[in-house]
């Protein structure tokens, strides 16, 4: 669960990471956190990132989606973008996170669309629509991410994104 085996990336962001030596799939993953909630990114581009998450595992005592799990893949998906960008010379770090909750699921998958609201030089905001899988809308979310240049002392975020 949680691994990033099919994500679309655009040629020539694959080629220009790989000539940093730099793994797209770990790089751009869900991260730990992710992994353990069965976050999978499924394309990312810096004008669009999808991603699912499963609502079993990830629920709140009522037995509703937790409205923290939500948060947590519209950050991932949003930072991915902004990740994206900023290119290898930034680092994104996730500054704001608004979301609004719309309706409660109980069971299946959820499914996160980020798009950019503004892109920058040193900032970037997404909005993510996290959908059911009768396309009815879950929860919206707007992420802002500051854009830093990545210093020699900066490592790769190990599992995940910057968020």
């Amino acid at each position: 669960m949680g691994e990033q085996q099919h994500v679309k990336f655009p040629q020539e962001v694959l080629d220009e990471y790989t000539a940093l030596g730099v793994d797209l799939v770990a790089l751009f993953s869900a991260g730990h956190l992710g992994n353990r909630m069965g976050v999978q990114i499924v394309e990312a581009a810096a004008d669009r990132v999808v991603g699912t998450m499963p609502v079993e595992g990830n629920t709140q005592p009522y037995g509703l989606l937790h409205g923290g799990a939500s948060a947590v893949l519209a950050e991932t998906l949003g930072s991915v973008g902004a990740m994206l960008h900023g290119g290898t010379s930034k680092i994104a770090v996730g500054v704001d996170l608004n979301c609004t909750h719309h309706r409660g699921i109980r069971s299946g998958l959820v499914t996160g669309v980020a798009t950019p609201v503004h892109r920058g030089r040193t900032t970037a905001t997404y909005e993510i629509v996290i959908s059911d899988e009768q396309d009815r809308r879950v929860c919206t979310a707007r992420l802002t991410c500051l854009l830093r240049d990545l210093k020699a002392d900066d490592a790769a975020p190990a599992g995940g994104a910057a968020g």
